[in-house]
């Protein structure tokens, strides 16, 4: 997925379409613990930069998370968990219950790395080549996912030494292939799921964070659909293949595609009511013929469309395959249309989000916490949103005084951490689970 550049402010509460209940929760309600937790944190930071360092020199592509997996699950085993391993290939996750009832609340991390030859020249930088799809290539964290995992280790420590005082269980999800899953198999947050993730324990809300080039340390947050709707498309347009010097004697796909992408983009600039929600359509590959003098039989093209509201996606795909099966027509070809759902609308529970605010701002500290954007990358962490109330949200990662024009955007060759505003992201995981047994919101399932 593409991460397009954002500005981001720092703005008041209600700029970020919320309003702040004062006694809604205190942050952090073990508040006589809060100095000593604060120094916990500390205390485990230099842990999470090995980790993210060994786990970054050592990426693995998606479902191929054996490694990583190993790690987090000898962690957390040592740490005293419930562990359990090989759900959705690799997934790793921890049971942590707390001395006393209460709810169930989940947290989650992301292990896979991307099909990305490193650029960085750091110390640590990966070396690692494997296969993606048939090719060879160099593999790297160029997402920050090795961030979110040791930082979410980091908070299952702290978190376990609160064992006996907590009133409930918090789950650490350790998700493998949120990138997606190689060609011809399944994976990722729906396979888990479909696994039974959340039947036993069954959590009644779920957090994740994601690093981002924003203000070091400073925490990004929005209500509602926060991340887009991602679906791939695949169009086949079959013609019929004939001696380039003679195009009359067959039907021309290469000329029909041209006219398909043009009225294809035209869709959303002109068919579509934008102003109700963003709408994206990209084409990213189109393959075709094998010699210069020779029309082919089929073209095939592949894209991907982002959109924040369901009815608007339905309306969109069925244009789009109304506009590729008579444009194909008018020519005397055919076209075969087809989507795959990647990712649902990230939408984050206005209530809960409302609620995770005093947390957000006490883990953020002066950094504070900003509104942002809706984004049109997008997460598998949205079909867990689809269960169960979640809130997903952004931590800036970008190094101190650079620019933000400047600093290499996720899934660059040249992307890295400023490991310095890692601490928050353990201070807001550990500050949310702490807070949502202590004083839970009362919500109602999505």
């Amino acid at each position: 997925m593409r991460w397009p550049p954002l500005r981001l402010t720092r703005v008041s509460l209600a700029r970020i379409g919320l309003v702040i209940l004062p006694l809604l929760h205190t942050p952090i309600a073990f508040a006589e613990a809060r100095t000593e937790l604060t120094k916990q944190i500390e205390q485990v930071m230099p842990k999470v930069i090995s980790w993210r360092r060994d786990i970054h020199q050592h990426p693995e592509l998606s479902n191929r998370e054996v490694r990583t997996a190993a790690k987090v699950a000898a962690h957390l085993e040592k740490l005293g968990l419930e562990v359990r391993t090989g759900i959705a290939h690799t997934g790793v996750v921890g049971i942590l219950k707390g001395g006393k009832p209460g709810p169930v609340v989940a947290l989650r991390a992301d292990m896979d790395a991307l099909p990305v030859t490193e650029q960085t020249g750091l110390p640590f930088a990966s070396k690692v080549v494997s296969e993606f799809n048939g090719q060879q290539t160099g593999v790297m964290h160029a997402c920050g996912h090795d961030a979110h995992v040791a930082m979410l280790m980091g908070a299952a420590e702290v978190l376990a030494k609160q064992q006996a005082d907590l009133a409930g269980t918090i789950m650490f999800v350790f998700q493998p292939a949120e990138e997606g899953p190689p060609a011809g198999e399944d994976g990722g947050a729906k396979m888990m799921l479909a696994e039974g993730l959340f039947a036993n324990p069954s959590p009644s809300a779920i957090f994740g964070l994601h690093v981002w080039p924003g203000e070091s340390g400073q925490l990004q947050v929005k209500t509602e659909g926060i991340m887009a709707a991602a679906d791939s498309f695949q169009i086949t347009v079959k013609g019929k293949q004939v001696h380039g010097s003679s195009p009359w004697r067959g039907i021309d796909p290469i000329n029909v595609t041209g006219q398909l992408i043009n009225a294809i983009n035209l869709i959303p600039a002109r068919q579509i009511d934008v102003t109700k929600a963003p709408a994206v359509v990209s084409f990213g590959q189109v393959h075709g013929g094998i010699r210069w003098n020779i029309i082919p039989d089929d073209v095939k093209l592949e894209g991907t469309i982002r959109t924040f509201d369901s009815e608007m996606r339905e309306d969109l795909i069925a244009r789009m395959a109304h506009t590729s099966e008579h444009i194909a027509k008018a020519s005397g070809a055919e076209a075969d249309f087809h989507v795959h759902n990647f990712a649902a609308v990230t939408w984050n529970d206005p209530a809960l989000t409302e609620w995770a605010m005093p947390s957000l701002q006490w883990a953020a500290g002066d950094k504070g916490v900003a509104a942002i954007k809706p984004i049109t990358g997008a997460e598998d962490f949205s079909f867990y949103q689809q269960q169960i109330p979640g809130v997903f949200f952004f931590l800036g990662i970008s190094p101190e005084g650079k620019p933000l024009s400047e600093v290499p955007p996720n899934h660059s060759p040249m992307f890295d951490v400023n490991e310095a505003a890692l601490v928050n992201g353990v201070r807001a995981l550990t500050g949310l689970a702490l807070d949502y047994l202590a004083n839970p919101p009362k919500l109602s399932k999505s």
